[in-house]
């Protein structure tokens, strides 16, 4: 943000988690007012320095209140609303699926009616930019990259409560004109992500395995595709999206490169300076997973001029390099 005049107003909602901060982060450097609501105070050390973590203004508030949720859009008349509070884990959501329709999509019903009745009533009028996932495809052809024409057919509670998410949140674009724009967000990693994610995790295991006796690096689904890309090209991208994608359409956030799991196992052993045999760990393979899931983003890049600047590897040296948390 450049020029002389009032700071744009940003609330992040999960402001605390991976991509939050990240987002946090990119929102200061910028220039916004960002307040961070979320259920921390504030959140944990090891990606914002002390400087940004000041920069934020943190507030208290559970999704799941809809007191808290119109305190937090009173308290920041926000310019725009990144929604990122959710359950993000595909085996979280499957644990305790009354958990995540309550946060996933009930949660978005009570942020797009505190910010109607805002609108309606004259006081604001934000663009606001909901995060889904590309899960919300399912299974499809493989070898095919997924447009946002594709229907949705969501094969895990994960995925379906990201599509509830976006239906409830786009309706609420055409019946009272709030300027939302929703992401189908694909896979992305980078450093300070829960090392039950895919990249963090095969970075721990080879640790382990480079360390230990045991020259097996154990895996999941091993043939399962996924598309990557870096934390920080992604938040590129929401940034982008609410200056100039358009209110009521649907983004690819991808960088339309598949990866093959034990392909991404091989790269870290590599990376780490590990010897050891790939082994697929029957107790780690999902039941119900998405074998091939790559997304097209010329959508993306056309309505911004968006492209990732950082690759694969870049994640994997990223994660391999950043300090313990």
């Amino acid at each position: 943000m450049t020029g002389n005049g009032p700071s744009r107003r940003a609330l992040v909602t999960g402001a605390a988690g991976f991509v939050g901060q990240w987002l946090c982060r990119a929102l200061v450097a910028e220039g916004w007012d960002v307040v961070g609501a979320g259920i921390a105070a504030q959140p944990p050390d090891g990606i914002l320095t002390d400087d940004e973590r000041r920069a934020v203004r943190w507030l208290l508030a559970d999704i799941r209140n809809q007191a808290d949720v119109a305190r937090a859009v009173a308290y920041t008349r926000p310019d725009a609303v990144f929604h990122l509070a959710g359950v993000t884990f595909v085996p979280d959501a499957q644990g305790d699926p009354v958990l995540a329709h309550e946060i996933n999509v009930l949660g978005a019903a009570r942020l797009m009616h505190e910010l109607r009745m805002r609108k309606r009533a004259g006081e604001i009028d934000p663009v606001v930019l909901v995060i889904g996932s590309a899960e919300q495809y399912g299974v499809g052809e493989v070898g095919r990259p997924r447009v946002e024409t594709d229907p949705q057919a969501p094969v895990t509670v994960y995925a379906a409560s990201k599509a509830a998410q976006e239906i409830i949140s786009l309706e609420a674009a055409r019946s009272d004109g709030l300027r939302v724009i929703a992401t189908r967000s694909f896979n992305h990693s980078g450093p300070g992500q829960a090392e039950h994610f895919l990249i963090p995790a095969l970075v721990r295991r080879a640790r382990a395995v480079r360390d230990g006796a045991d020259r097996r690096l154990r895996i999941g689904n091993a043939d399962t595709v996924r598309d990557f890309l870096h934390v920080r090209d992604v938040v590129r991208a929401y940034l982008l999206l609410v200056d100039r994608g358009a209110p009521g359409e649907v983004y690819n956030v991808c960088s339309g490169t598949g990866q093959r799991v034990r392909d991404l196992a091989t790269r870290v052993l590599a990376a780490i300076g590990a010897d050891a045999l790939v082994e697929v760990d029957p107790a780690l393979v999902r039941r119900v997973e998405v074998p091939w899931l790559v997304g097209d983003s010329t959508k993306l890049r056309d309505a911004t001029g968006w492209s990732p600047a950082l690759s694969c590897d870049d994640i994997i040296a990223d994660l391999i390099h950043a300090p313990a948390r």
